[in-house]
């Protein structure tokens, strides 16, 4: 079923816009990937550049004492024209996958996390606290004129300490990633395929596997008609799964169950992600890469209240 909002643009001549996070005084933050910079969106529109972490900055997510963590993706190489900034996979001056903690106040970075046991990190993608203070992030891989990495999705402690590959490999490049409000489900999209996948949760970096010929042991939730990528999630209170969808530009809510429910036109083509907020938490953040804008509008149902939002 299809559904319609006014679409109101925040901000515009962002650099590739991602990742936002609805702050508690009414701004928002998002990641500029080809800026290499954390930038601070005001209410009003003013924009203040709060960390340049250089390299690729993605998915972010507010975690303990205020701080940032940073799933940094290493850079893209850029196709860029008027009205059309893209990415084309990887950069030259890839500077490999790490995850990032960012103190917002000083802008200071520490990478806290480049590799699981002997594997490099390759292009860390989105991040999703668990209730317990730990985080799942995605490893979407890179991709090479030739060949491209395998995409896998992990989980980390958030003092550094420890760090599991959860679900390996998603062939097609592991994107938006997050849980159901109880915390039991892992969500994760997989770009190039148009499948939204997921897995019960066991524990922390645990997850229950599916027998073959599941590749990851996870279960197709949804799998997308015609030609649609797939990118940022975000979960309402409800339960309901809102998908970034690609290529088609639109975003696509889908059911626990895997039904889809509504589908919201955007006026480009890489509607990339999604956030919620306000006192309801039925305001919604959308960005619009290819262009470089930010967009808001009120959603038909409250979005799930994050931990450290």
């Amino acid at each position: 079923m299809a559904g319609s909002a006014e679409l109101h643009i925040m901000a515009e001549g962002l650099r590739f816009p991602e990742g936002p996070i609805a702050m508690p005084d009414g701004a928002v933050v998002v990641v500029e990937i080809a800026e290499g910079c954390l930038t601070r969106v005001a209410p009003d529109g003013t924009r203040t550049v709060i960390a340049r972490p250089g390299g690729g900055p993605n998915g972010i997510a507010l975690g303990p004492d205020g701080r940032i963590f940073c799933c940094n993706n290493g850079g893209f190489a850029w196709h860029d024209q008027p009205g059309m900034l893209r990415p084309l996979g990887q950069g030259p001056n890839y500077s490999g996958g790490r995850i990032e903690v960012i103190d917002p106040a000083t802008g200071s970075v520490e990478v806290l996390y480049d590799r699981c046991g002997e594997h490099r990190l390759k292009g860390p993608n989105d991040i999703v606290f668990d209730p317990n203070g730990g985080f799942w992030f995605s490893d979407l891989g890179k991709v090479r004129s030739r060949d491209r990495d395998h995409g896998g999705v992990y989980w980390a402690a958030a003092d550094g300490s420890r760090i599991v590959e959860a679900a390996f490999p998603v062939f097609g490049g592991a994107n938006g990633i997050a849980l159901s409000p109880d915390g039991r489900v892992l969500y994760v999209a997989e770009t190039e395929t148009g499948r939204l996948w997921a897995w019960d949760v066991e524990g922390p970096g645990v997850l229950r596997k599916e027998p073959w010929p599941s590749s990851n042991g996870g279960r197709v939730l949804c799998q997308f008609p015609g030609y649609r990528r797939l990118d940022s999630i975000a979960v309402t209170a409800a339960g309901n799964i809102c998908v970034a969808t690609l290529v088609s530009g639109e975003i696509t809510t889908v059911s626990p169950a895997g039904e889809i429910l509504r589908v919201v036109p955007m006026p480009e083509r890489m509607p990339t992600n999604i956030c919620f907020g306000g006192k309801d938490m039925r305001t919604a953040w959308i960005t619009l890469s290819n262009t470089g804008r930010l967009a808001m509008m009120e959603w038909d149902e409250p979005g799930l209240r994050l931990p450290f939002n």
